[in-house]
């Protein structure tokens, strides 16, 4: 089976990554629909390609951008990227020194606290003053003692929002956003009758107590934004009122661990081909590298998977590998040496830190190779 991907790429040596513009642009409208009239800040982390950024951030239902690291933000606003909220706490004293000193660049970045402990790291910069920043307030479900979600920020409840927001004040800071990453909505395929009841009870959960803490905060700040939600949760966050902005990233591109949501199915956009080497017995392929392994929770959902070939199947007992992944099944009768292999990889913008550049196809057309933010020489963590 050959791919239109195959022909666009007919004369580049795997391996390599590319990603189809087509579905690219498909996804980005779906999400765009599902955030029903709501911006969708665009997780940079998701897409870690500043063309790809460029490219969502042109469409009408996409502003803003969330980025993980600071020395990353000021690079993106070096670049010409307005509105960038690092969604992440840092203790990088250099690159935070650096957001103070710079007015423009000050006034670009929101930095996220969610502890005075945060706040007073802040107000040891040289010159703090008028620093941008969101507090991260906790989304998860609490069942008793069970903590449903990622464990993220201490603050919860409106009264620990509402000193943390004074204290930040009073250090100088301003307090200009919210953000409510609900996890265990937004990451969690529908893969159970259990998990589409958790995520339930958690939307509903936090309908009341998001709107609470942001009336709480607005008595006491004026806030510019309040974020939530990711891929798997737009439709049901951007239900709330009390929500001005979504946030999404990953859908993009369309891995794998979307293959099992009821609500939204996106289009593979994004992949890898690997070439065959060589042919230990019958019945087998092995591929050159491969072992991109995705981060979160170990086990099989996080291993890229072969994408495109009926037949063709990772062999279980070594999985992908650091320079060689096997392959096995009825698919692999046909490979010779030389031969591609696709893979879809399991989360998003990780895949970047793997290559260089993507090769942007449409059909079987390559239309355009743009560097990932490796290939520009950026690594962020």
């Amino acid at each position: 089976m050959t791919l239109p991907w195959d022909r666009a790429t007919a004369t580049v040596q795997p391996p390599f990554a590319v990603v189809d513009l087509d579905a690219f642009d498909a996804n980005a409208t779906d999400l765009e629909r599902r955030a029903a009239g709501l911006p969708i800040r665009v997780a940079s982390k998701s897409v870690r390609c500043r063309s790809l950024l460029s490219r969502a951030l042109a469409r009408p239902g996409f502003a803003g951008v969330m980025s993980y690291a600071v020395p990353e933000a000021r690079w993106l606003v070096e670049e010409g990227f307005e509105d960038i909220y690092v969604a992440y706490p840092s203790v990088d004293r250099a690159a935070l020194a650096g957001v103070a000193a710079d007015a423009r660049t000050a006034a670009e970045v929101t930095l996220t606290v969610d502890s005075v402990e945060h706040v007073e790291f802040l107000a040891g910069l040289d010159r703090p003053h008028g620093l941008r920043v969101a507090l991260d307030i906790d989304a998860s479900l609490r069942i008793g003692r069970v903590h449903l979600g990622v464990r993220r920020s201490p603050l919860r409840e409106p009264a620990d929002a509402v000193a943390l927001a004074q204290a930040a004040a009073a250090a100088g800071l301003s307090v200009v956003g919210l953000m409510f990453y609900d996890a265990q909505i937004a990451g969690l395929p529908d893969s159970s009758p259990a998990v589409r009841l958790v995520k339930k009870q958690s939307a509903e959960s936090l309908l009341q107590r998001r709107g609470e803490v942001v009336a709480a905060v607005r008595e006491v700040a004026d806030l510019d934004f309040v974020n939530g939600g990711g891929t798997g949760s737009l439709h049901v966050t951007g239900q709330d009122p009390a929500v001005t902005e979504l946030a999404a990233g990953s859908g993009l591109y369309g891995p794998t661990l979307f293959d099992g949501y009821d609500d939204f199915s996106p289009q593979p956009a994004a992949a890898f081909a690997l070439p065959v080497v060589r042919r230990p017995g019958p019945g087998f392929v092995t591929a050159f590298g491969g072992g991109y392994v995705a981060s979160g929770p170990p086990g099989w959902s996080r291993v890229p998977a072969p994408f495109g070939r009926a037949g063709v199947k990772l062999v279980k007992s070594e999985g992908v590998g650091e320079v060689q992944t096997p392959l096995q099944g009825k698919g692999v009768r046909d490979l010779k040496l030389g031969d591609r292999v696709w893979f879809r990889y399991a989360k998003a913008g990780e895949m970047c830190e793997r290559f260089d550049a993507l090769h942007l196809v449409r059909g079987d057309q390559l239309v355009e190779t743009v560097p990932t933010y490796r290939g520009e020489g950026k690594n962020f963590g």
